[in-house]
């Protein structure tokens, strides 16, 4: 017999479990329409009144937090080192572009007496 499953291909394999699952659930007792209504009415009851309840156990709670000033805001100690400084001044775009525009003109110059020293240099030897 184990010779027999061996030779089944895949669709077979999957066809024989579909027709167990089948032959279980008829053996299975299903409820009546009106057992599922009754069954499903109080389990939504059941549901609704812990819905209620655990609101309701919040609500308390947070009553009896605040009565008790739990929810006050205390100071932070101060932990942070003297090192770290806020940030008080905000550069815009247009302000980092224009240092980068000074910057480049500045490179460009030193470029011109670099050469400029070179030639004179050059005329000096020659």
């Amino acid at each position: 017999m184990a010779d027999k499953s061996k030779n089944k291909n895949v669709f077979q394999k999957i066809a024989q479990v579909y027709k167990e699952v089948r032959q279980e659930l008829r053996k299975s007792t299903w409820p009546s329409k009106e057992k599922l209504k009754n069954t499903s009415a109080v389990v939504l009851a059941v549901i609704a009144f812990f819905a209620v309840f655990l609101s309701f156990i919040s609500l308390g709670g947070r009553w009896v937090l605040d009565k008790i000033n739990f929810y006050d805001e205390v100071e932070p100690t101060a932990t942070v080192s003297s090192e770290v400084t806020p940030v008080t001044e905000v550069i815009t775009l247009e302000e980092t572009a224009a240092e980068t525009e000074a910057v480049s003109e500045t490179e460009a110059a030193s470029e011109t007496e670099v050469a400029e020293t070179a030639e004179t240099a050059a005329e000096s030897e020659g």
